[in-house]
């Protein structure tokens, strides 16, 4: 990046506030950024960062009033939103020239597979019978596209992603490195001898448009039927999503959270990392799940924040919470133990 402080505030519809020929090279964090250096504030936690920054330019509130002397090199560019303008910036600056159209000499695609010609498929790569990958897409190394299998325009996937038979994927989709789509959901008969058999998993996986899928995440086909993964979906990496589940739109879900089968999960909800899902139950649209928390239970009431495991009412859960530390620190099991030896005399 290589922008004046003025070049920046018109790609931001924002004013600078100081020196607006600056030239600015990167963005940074605000405790580390250094000469030449783009940072923001947009949480007060660390405004007393912005008194001692190396900074050339800081974006901030309009509103922002400082509290103390700014150093003399730091200018100021006043925006609406800051966090918002920062990401809106950050997404300008990765913009990348789209990889050369072509197929690499060392993928494998079926004579029976559809890529438009207008797609870049890296090495190693293998795309197989009755696949179809529409334009503008990206499929990078070592993954693999199965049998059947959509691809919609422009999606990008990354490398050594796994997308099983007959998945479907939505247009404008980032699938990170080691994605797992489509593999067998966890059937299994219990026979009189103890043992178990396979269910067969006939199903498969269906995602919208505009999803991004993270690193080490597994979606597993449906026993029957789909399991599906709404538009604007965004879930983090290392997820398990069982097989029939249903996510909808703009839903996003954080690290390590684990999704069991035949659950479905409404629109725009906000699922913290580590969540634990049972099965087949339903999670209300707008619903919010702090990080750890165990959900066993449909949870009806849309726009609900729950926390705790067994999961309720987040007000609930931490009023428990006060009440088992009052508990604690009035020693009052201590004090029913010592009744309870005077009453057994």
């Amino acid at each position: 990046m290589q922008k004046t402080a003025g070049e920046i505030a018109e790609i931001l519809h924002g004013r600078v506030e100081g020196n607006e020929m600056v030239v600015l090279k990167g963005l940074a964090k605000i405790e580390e950024a250094g000469p030449g250096d783009l940072t923001f504030l947009a949480n007060p936690v660390y405004e007393s960062h912005l008194y001692s920054s190396r900074a050339s330019t800081a974006i901030v509130a309009d509103d922002f009033k400082p509290t103390d002397q700014l150093p003399a090199q730091l200018s100021l560019l006043r925006v609406k939103d800051p966090y918002a303008a920062f990401a809106s910036l950050m997404q300008w600056v990765a913009q990348k020239q789209q990889l050369a159209h072509g197929i690499h000499p060392t993928a494998s695609v079926s004579p029976d597979a559809h890529v438009s010609d207008q797609c870049y498929v890296g090495p190693l790569v293998t795309i197989e019978a009755g696949a179809t990958v529409e334009a503008d897409c990206e499929i990078h190394s070592n993954s693999i596209i199965g049998v059947n299998s959509k691809i919609g325009k422009a999606t990008i996937i990354h490398g050594s992603v796994f997308i099983g038979k007959e998945s479907e994927i939505g247009s404008h989709c980032i699938i990170q490195a080691g994605a797992v789509i489509g593999s067998d959901g966890f059937g299994f008969a219990p026979q009189s001898n103890a043992s178990y058999q396979k269910i067969p998993q006939l199903g498969n996986v269906v995602i919208g448009n505009r999803c991004e899928i993270g690193a080490a995440t597994t979606i597993d086909r449906a026993t029957l039927g789909s399991t599906r993964i709404g538009n604007g979906v965004k879930l983090d990496n290392q997820i398990q999503v069982a097989h029939n589940v249903s996510i909808g739109d703009n839903t996003v879900v954080a690290a390590q959270t684990g999704i069991a089968g035949s659950t479905s999960i409404g629109a725009h909800c906000m699922i913290g990392g580590q969540v634990g899902f049972a099965g087949h139950i339903s999670v209300a649209d707008g619903v919010k799940v702090a990080a750890q928390s165990g959900i066993t239970k449909s949870i009806k009431d849309p726009d609900s924040t729950w926390q705790g495991t067994p999961a309720s009412m987040i007000k609930d859960h931490q009023q428990q919470q006060i009440e088992l530390r009052k508990l604690v620190r009035n020693k009052a099991l201590d004090r029913i133990e010592q009744i309870e030896k005077q009453l057994n005399g």
